[in-house]
């Protein structure tokens, strides 16, 4: 049966790896210029080439955003910078302007190019004008049911395909494109400077009252207004597989690897269990134990099926009960392995080992030692290297994740 395309978000090399080592079948990345993560760590050309090369050497694909809202300035070297990212084999470029597609029909008519949710496409007529234009795929906005993405479609041609996404952090304006960054920090978010201030706590002020700050709820501490809670569609597999979406899209260029690693081995599983047996899939609730581990705003399921309770009024914080506390670095050696620190860890602890294959298991780590072979009693300086010993089989990639303690 069909098999939908895993597509994850990429914000560096590493990351890149990361997805295609778990299971993404694409992969989504910022080039040097006209991307809307200004703030993350985004490819030079050798770093695209490189991961291009590892994508591709491994059957999965790369796909790059040009997904600004460019103004003039913004346009000069467009054309060489189309020809750089076609030349390095990239699979296709996610756009949203007109005059960035229009000039990549023109300069690069091969490289296929996919609508960013940015130009917010929410009918099927808009489908098929972007699809004459040249559009291979429309990612769609997120402000759509269930209902209306099969209507679309029922209407568009075979030619067209839809992307959505299934997870990931939600956007106060329709689609991203909000005006108060610009506004209150000079952080252009339709130029990929979002200083997300829809997170801020905010009271409300009546004008004739100047002082008195009014609570919106009941809420002393103030009222988080415009602070949308995470999207998450892992309990609704089979709703997805029957919509007609071909590629399910997870957001998150800023998040980290462990974000990385834990969501697409997730909705991997997910997706390969329903296409192995449809008739008799099961949700398995280890996936959204998965999912729980990463840090996240509390879990909905978006427009998908009605807004419903959308937004977080008591605080912008994630939900943050885990910790990813060291990955491993080298395969096992006389009993030990070599493991980078990422957070404090202490000999004993009882850690969560996520892999690409198989179940999530628990472990203990125990007797540390330093580079130099030394006794230690903690593992908590940046980036160190340390060594360990394990009551479980670990393997070269492992990540360790430590339950945070009261």
């Amino acid at each position: 049966m069909f098999k939908p395309e895993l597509l994850a978000p990429a914000g560096n090399l590493s990351k890149l790896k990361t997805a295609v080592d778990y299971g993404a079948d694409a992969v989504y990345l910022g080039g040097s210029r006209l991307n809307l993560r200004a703030f993350s760590d985004n490819f030079t050309y050798e770093e695209l080439r490189e991961g291009i090369k590892y994508a591709h050497d491994r059957g999965r694909k790369v796909y790059v955003t040009l997904n600004v809202f460019p103004h003039n300035s913004d346009m000069n070297g467009l054309e060489d910078y189309l020809r750089e990212l076609h030349a390095a084999n990239v699979d296709a470029a996610i756009v949203s302007d007109p005059g960035i597609i229009m000039t990549a029909r023109q300069v690069v008519p091969e490289l296929e190019l996919h609508l960013s949710t940015q130009a917010n496409n929410v009918n099927w007529r808009s489908a098929i004008f972007w699809h004459s234009m040249g559009i291979k795929r429309i990612v769609l906005a997120r402000e759509l049911s269930m209902k209306e993405i099969r209507e679309i479609k029922d209407n568009i041609p075979d030619t067209l395909d839809l992307e959505a996404f299934v997870h990931g952090s939600m956007c106060m304006a329709y689609s991203g494109r909000c005006l108060l960054s610009n506004y209150m920090t000079g952080r252009d978010a339709n130029r990929g400077a979002c200083a997300q201030p829809c997170r801020y706590k905010y009271h409300l002020v009546e004008e004739t009252r100047p002082g008195e700050y009014m609570e919106i709820m009941e809420d002393d501490k103030g009222t988080y207004i415009m602070n949308s809670k995470d999207l998450c569609m892992i309990e609704h597999i089979p709703e997805l597989m029957e919509s007609g979406i071909v590629s399910f899209k997870i957001e998150g260029r800023m998040k980290s690897e462990f974000y990385v690693a834990a969501i697409v081995k997730a909705y991997r599983e997910a997706i390969d269990s329903y296409v192995s047996d449809p008739a008799n899939y099961t949700y398995d609730p280890a996936w959204m134990e998965m999912l729980s581990m990463i840090s996240h705003r509390q879990y909905y399921t978006g427009f998908y099926f009605g807004r419903g309770n959308s937004q977080v009024y008591e605080s912008s914080s994630y939900v943050r009960d885990f910790d990813i506390v060291g990955v491993v670095a080298e395969d096992e050696k006389n009993g030990r392995y070599v493991i980078g620190q990422k957070n404090r860890v202490f000999p004993g602890d009882t850690v969560k080992v996520l892999r690409a294959r198989g179940p999530v298991i628990d472990t203990i780590i125990d007797n540390f030692e330093d580079e130099e072979g030394n006794e230690i009693n903690v593992a908590n300086k940046a980036a160190m290297v340390f060594s360990a010993t394990s009551t479980k089989p670990l393997m070269y990639g492992d990540m360790l994740v430590l339950e945070k303690k009261d």
